[in-house]
């Protein structure tokens, strides 16, 4: 795995040898330029200036800067009326790299493709047998699904700049490895290997619902509507999700605590990680679907549970089978009680409840704001704003992109 550049040289590129104060400004201009340009698409040096509050003169050290990397470039827009000087714009060069982005989910793995502008260029899926539970033919079909990737795209392998994967579980970004999650339970995989087979390719690993609230943030900072104190997205599926978003210094932070695992009540509900009582063992798909049948809570839960035979609990649930209602409602209660939690410590933040699990949001509600309202902290400040978000695999599409395309303008800030 390739790691951000350390040397004297990268790439026939020297470093600066200004002076640090010097060499820090120069790098958060230059990242301000790329950041713009990628939210704005093709600006004026006027309005690039004016977008991001930099003096003409530095905006044009910037721009030269950067067009000598390779990374913006320049075209040139007829006057409307036919005469006079010709309009300048610069744009983020679509070429000058590509970011790879993997989402492995319980049943399928999706790859998409974009360009440096952040355009798609080519997705698909492929279906994950979910008896198999190994590392060795997981890595063997990513690989061959990257090939193929690579040989629809007909880009070179050095073409490749960034490659991004994220899964539900537990993992260690810094060094690409996952350490737990809902698909292979306790067996470890370094991904690494992955990025061997692209010269240039660097490669990263998030915590899907981390890739979420990045993407929700994005969008509610582009529109200048990212509340102060930040926000919440909540995953609810075969797996349960959280993430929280916060600004700092006019960047997006973001943190995925593990909040399906946390112990919630001390019980005999089993739980896909081996431990007993966690929110997933009762909020999970599988946890909803074992009290909805009165199985015995320490049965050991199922590998997958298709979203239509929750469609059937669910329709079984609204036409009054109290059993049903039951399992939804403690499924509500057990995140209403963990989501307390997260407030109590955090702070107040609204919160965005994504994926297939929130079609029961209306069977999960009562239970919900049951277990906020046992929370001192929510019974004197109110309950948070909760909203629903559709389409989480386009959240996570856009973590995707947003994160790798951060840090492949990192590097190029940090060579000359």
């Amino acid at each position: 795995m390739k790691s951000s550049p350390t040397g004297d040289e990268v790439q026939g590129l020297r470093f600066s040898t200004a002076k640090p104060g010097t060499e820090l400004l120069r790098r958060q201009n230059m990242l301000a330029v790329l950041g713009v340009l990628r939210l704005k698409g093709a600006l004026s040096h006027t309005e690039l200036s004016e977008l991001t509050g930099l003096a003409s003169a530095t905006v044009t050290a910037v721009t030269v800067d950067l067009e000598k990397a390779g990374a913006i470039e320049r075209q040139e827009q007829s006057a409307p009326s036919g005469r006079g000087r010709p309009r300048v714009l610069f744009e983020r060069a679509a070429g000058f790299a590509y970011a790879v982005s993997v989402q492995i989910s319980s049943d399928a793995l999706h790859y998409a493709l974009s360009d440096y502008r952040g355009k798609l260029i080519d997705r698909f899926s492929t279906v994950r047998d979910v008896n198999v539970a190994k590392a060795g033919p997981l890595l063997q079909d990513m690989a061959a699904s990257l090939a193929r990737l690579l040989g629809r795209s007909k880009l070179p392998p050095e073409a490749f700049s960034q490659l991004s994967l994220s899964s539900k579980g537990i993992v260690e970004p810094e060094v690409g490895r996952l350490v737990w999650s809902p698909v292979l339970g306790r067996e470890e995989v370094d991904f690494s290997v992955l990025a061997d087979a692209y010269p240039n390719c660097h490669l990263s690993l998030s915590n899907e619902t981390l890739l979420v609230v990045q993407a929700l943030a994005r969008r509610q900072s582009s529109r200048s509507e990212m509340p102060p104190n930040g926000l919440v997205a909540l995953s609810l599926g075969h797996s349960i999700g959280l993430g929280i978003a916060r600004m700092e210094a006019g960047e997006i932070m973001t943190t995925a605590p593990n909040f399906g695992h946390m112990l919630n009540a001390p019980d005999n509900r089993l739980c896909r990680c081996g431990a007993y009582g966690c929110i997933e063992a009762s909020a999970g798909f599988y946890g909803i679907l074992r009290l909805a049948f009165q199985v015995p809570p320490n049965t050991i839960p199922a590998k997958f549970v298709p979203l239509v035979e929750m469609e059937k609990i669910a329709q079984s649930a609204r036409q009054g089978n109290r059993m049903a209602q039951y399992a939804f409602r403690q499924a509500g209660l057990a995140l209403g009680q963990g989501l307390s939690r997260v407030l109590s410590l955090a702070g107040d933040m609204p919160v965005a409840i994504t994926g297939p699990g929130n079609r029961f949001y209306d069977l999960l509600t009562g239970g919900i704001e049951e277990g906020l309202s046992q929370s001192l902290h929510v019974r004197l400040n109110g309950q948070p704003a909760i909203s629903l978000v559709q389409d989480e695999q386009a959240l996570v599409f856009e973590g995707h992109v947003d994160r790798s395309l951060n840090a492949i303008d990192h590097r190029v800030t940090q060579v000359r």
